[in-house]
């Protein structure tokens, strides 16, 4: 038992864990609900979130990592610790943990991440950048000779690299993700219906009729919400195209990172990936049409991966069996880890 090894994808709204020789072990959203007055936490997880926008006001609910990074360490600490614990049944086995990390991530933010895991009790902490683990965890073999392009769309950022020969060829990071998308919706709908709703809300609307590619005028879904004039409960109906013209914008964004990595991208890969195709990853990559324009904008053959959602948190993990051939992230991480 005392060879327990870990990945860990320490998502923006998601974390999944890894254990290697079991596969995924867990995979809880990354929320803590906090009381402020005995100053402790009372639920991680799914419990927390349930309690999301619930709570009275001496019980906070957060989300402590944004953007693919640490914003509250103590908490992120936390909930790192509780959900090691959960997968290693005991506070007494100390696991060798492997964290990825979005490819521009700074010195100071990966070694709070670090931190996090090694008070969480690790006996060992290496990174892995996101990129590299979701192409891992998409079934491709890294350490060729070979170029893939993998876009990576999570939470909080969207990663976007040319991989080849076990390292990062060429990256961008942009945080543009899931999150900024639901924002975006929240503000339309509160500034054309003076309508307020929540982020979970927000989210369930993208998912169902969420569009960046042809759009159709005949599909459509119902919301709540609170009018902000009245204080009363509202329904109103929302079209995809109306959604589209919200989406699209930000969408060009993950588009135009993705030329400009292509455009930086040595000329001998570049035949590589039109054979290959661009691979998305992260829950972001499911909405509809984020494939369809990027191939449509790249002229390369664009596709989303078997398990998008899990890849990174799978990648993670099977590192540990490609510790040796991969050029970065664990031979960097090193540095970090005691």
């Amino acid at each position: 038992m005392a060879g327990v090894d870990l990945g860990i994808d320490l998502g923006t709204t998601k974390i999944i864990v890894y254990r290697r020789g079991k596969g995924i072990v867990l995979e809880e959203p990354s929320v803590v609900a906090y009381n402020v007055r005995s100053e402790q936490v009372v639920a991680v997880g799914h419990e927390a979130l349930a309690m999301l926008g619930k709570t009275p006001a001496y019980i906070q609910t957060e989300c402590p990592i944004r953007d693919g990074v640490i914003s509250n360490h103590l908490y992120t600490e936390y909930l790192v610790k509780e959900f090691v614990r959960k997968v290693t049944k005991s506070f007494l086995i100390k696991p060798r943990i492997a964290i990825c990390i979005p490819s521009a991530i700074t010195p100071v933010e990966a070694r709070a991440v670090v931190e996090a895991a090694m008070s969480a009790g690790a006996r060992k902490v290496y990174l892995v950048d996101e990129p590299l683990a979701a192409a891992m965890g998409a079934g491709i073999d890294v350490t060729a000779p070979s170029g893939h392009m993998m876009v990576d769309c999570g939470g909080g950022t969207t990663d976007i690299a040319v991989i080849s020969l076990g390292g990062i060829v060429t990256a961008d990071s942009l945080r543009v993700a899931g999150n900024t998308f639901d924002e975006a919706i929240i503000k339309y709908i509160q500034s054309r219906y003076k309508l307020a709703i929540g982020s979970k809300v927000a989210e369930k609307l993208k998912k169902e009729i969420g569009c960046v590619f042809n759009p159709k005028e005949d599909v459509m879904s119902s919301v709540k919400g609170r009018n902000l004039l009245t204080g009363y409960p509202e329904q109103v109906t929302i079209t995809q195209t109306e959604l589209f013209d919200v989406l699209r914008p930000y969408a060009d964004e993950i588009v135009a990172s993705v030329r400009n990595v292509l455009e930086r991208t040595p000329p001998e890969l570049i035949g590589d990936i039109h054979d290959n195709g661009i691979v998305m990853t992260g829950g972001t990559s499911l909405l509809r049409g984020l494939d369809q324009l990027i191939q449509e904008n790249t002229g390369v053959e664009t596709r989303v991966a078997e398990d998008p959602i899990l890849c990174v948190g799978i990648g993670t993990g099977k590192s540990f069996e490609q510790m040796d051939e991969l050029k970065e992230g664990f031979q960097n991480a090193a540095t970090y880890s005691h």
